[in-house]
């Protein structure tokens, strides 16, 4: 069991919003590097985002169905960045990146979590997400019954729960999984790409009282 569930805040596009998730607590920033979405911020934005980050706070590059060479330039601006893949990427094309990477995997009735945890063994993270239009931030909660309970220990430990999540839900997600870490965006949104440092709090606050209640369990 994790002693503690790490906490990722996604879709930032402004230098308060990264401010509050930090003094939060959060463990790690996400900046989305997809034209596409409202929550959309160039390289250069996120390389001056991520030098406001203090040490251990990780900053987290999520790109979809980039070219290789859109991630070799982001990659370089922000050289400590993990890499966050939430396209239709396959096991080669995240590892050709030659970096730490998450994985997005979305959650269908269909999906075999186990297979998918094998065909992307060096995920550092698989993020399990909604099956929703698009690619993510559409605020749905997946069905948390398609997590198999009888994961092997190394898949488990490498689960990020997200997809809808809030400072309401994020309690019972928690016990329900059991990740290593959660992900959450729209969940604490004013509006798409602007957070709101109360809800940040909120949710940080929630996590943590999950885990005092895991410790509680263990104990």
């Amino acid at each position: 069991m994790n002693a503690r569930t790490r906490v990722k805040i996604c879709g930032l596009t402004r230098e308060a919003d990264v401010a509050a998730a930090v003094e939060a607590g959060a463990d790690a920033i996400g900046f989305v590097l997809y034209a596409k979405s409202p929550r959309y911020v160039s390289v250069e934005r996120v390389a001056a985002l991520a030098r406001k980050l203090p040490p251990f706070v990780t900053p987290v590059l999520l790109f979809v169905n980039a070219a290789p060479a859109e991630i070799a330039v982001a990659a370089a601006a922000i050289p400590h960045a993990l890499l966050q893949f939430h396209g239709d990427e396959t096991p080669a094309a995240c590892d050709a990146a030659a970096r730490p990477y998450l994985r997005a995997v979305r959650m269908a009735p269909s999906l075999d979590l186990l297979d998918c945890a094998q065909r992307f063994p060096n995920a550092k993270g698989l993020l399990l997400d909604a099956p929703v239009e698009g690619y993510g931030g559409g605020g749905k909660v997946f069905d948390w019954s398609l997590v198999p309970q009888n994961l092997p220990t190394g898949v488990r430990s490498r689960l990020v729960l997200s997809g809808g999540l809030n400072p309401a839900n994020v309690v019972d997600g928690v016990l329900h999984i059991r990740p290593c870490a959660v992900d959450v965006s729209s969940g604490v949104e004013q509006g798409k790409g602007i957070k709101d440092a109360a809800l940040i709090r909120r949710f940080c606050e929630a996590v943590r009282e999950a885990d005092a209640r895991l410790a509680d369990i263990a104990t």
